[in-house]
């Protein structure tokens, strides 16, 4: 961006009567058929797997049909809790097409956390992996709305595999129901530092549009950028930081599939070592690798550093300035 007040004072937001972000979005740049949309490294940082838009816009509509062949239909809540793979994208794209409503949860979430938002949104689907299954099972008796547990990348008694439906499904779409700008897109919970977690519904245009004011003027993406957010997949960071707004501008995401202690080298060799151009992380994050020598580092390629999450101290701000040349813009955003 070479005028921020500029673009601040010409931006405008239209918003038409019907909007849907996996058909008017993602799939308008899978029309490019090369186009890179995510980049998915693995826990060591030295591989990664690659998927164009093209890639989601098949396995999502595939998604589509597995949802609309157990009689999942648009206004229905799912409850999702995975980690950083691509088919957490794939799954949350397919929802959205169809107007179902996904809810995002942290790993982190417990049987109760996850009986809590079953019952409160009346959900009457959970997706997770072999490693949540255990504490859904364990929920599962005390939330009278579900019908379907689906498990992503393992095969268990009692669940739908979603590798073996979406392997076996057509990617063609038939007799979807348009949405609207103003029907739900998504539900987040609070974090609950004040009593319980409160659940917040957004609408097709209010995450689904609206972002790309988060990803042109505090991200300051283009096209031709690769945004790495740090965050969980259950936060509402994820949403504004490596989804929407990121995709709207068509810049490709990439994400590290790793459960490891955060390690603050690794992250600046994956920086250096992909290609990142835009980076986003809270604070502790910072915090941690200013402790680095930073000169040592090879960073030519970022050229923008955002963070958020928390208040970022003047100090960390100072330091990471004086190693690597670049000012980290903070943010603040709310669930």
């Amino acid at each position: 961006m070479e005028n921020y007040e500029e673009d601040y004072e010409n931006f405008q937001l239209d918003v038409p009567e019907f909007y849907n972000f996996g058909f008017d979005v993602t799939d308008r740049w899978a029309e490019d058929r090369t186009k890179l949309a995510l980049i998915t490294v693995d826990e060591s940082g030295m591989r990664a797997e690659q998927h164009s838009f093209w890639d989601l816009k098949q396995q999502s509509d595939r998604f589509v049909n597995v949802l609309k062949g157990l009689g999942v239909s648009k206004g229905d809540r799912v409850f999702i809790m995975l980690g950083q793979t691509p088919d957490w994208y794939i799954v949350m794209l397919g929802m959205m097409k169809l107007g179902v409503v996904p809810m995002p949860a942290t790993t982190l979430c417990t049987t109760s956390d996850i009986v809590y938002r079953v019952n409160m949104a009346e959900a009457n689907v959970v997706i997770t992996d072999m490693a949540g299954s255990a504490k859904v099972e364990e929920a599962a008796p005390d939330c009278p709305t579900l019908e379907h547990l689906i498990m992503v990348g393992g095969t268990k008694r009692g669940w739908v595999s979603y590798d073996e439906r979406l392997a076996g499904a057509s990617s063609r779409l038939s007799e979807i129901e348009p949405t609207r700008s103003d029907d739900p897109l998504i539900i987040y919970f609070t974090s609950g530092t004040v009593g319980y977690p409160k659940m917040v519904l957004h609408t097709q245009a209010s995450y689904g549009m609206a972002h790309i004011t988060t990803a042109k003027l505090w991200h300051d993406l283009k096209s031709t950028d690769l945004q790495w957010t740090i965050t969980d997949t259950g936060w509402a960071k994820t949403a504004y930081g490596k989804l929407f707004g990121q995709w709207i501008q068509g810049a490709a995401i990439l994400q590290q599939n790793t459960t490891a202690r955060f390690d603050p080298a690794l992250t600046l060799e994956i920086i250096n070592r992909f290609g990142v151009t835009s980076f986003c992380a809270p604070p502790t994050v910072y915090r941690m690798m200013v402790l680095l020598d930073l000169t040592k580092y090879d960073l030519e390629s970022l050229r923008h550093c955002t963070g958020a999450g928390e208040p970022l101290n003047p100090e960390v701000m100072k330091e990471w300035e004086e190693g690597t040349g670049m000012t980290i813009y903070d943010g603040y955003g709310q669930t």
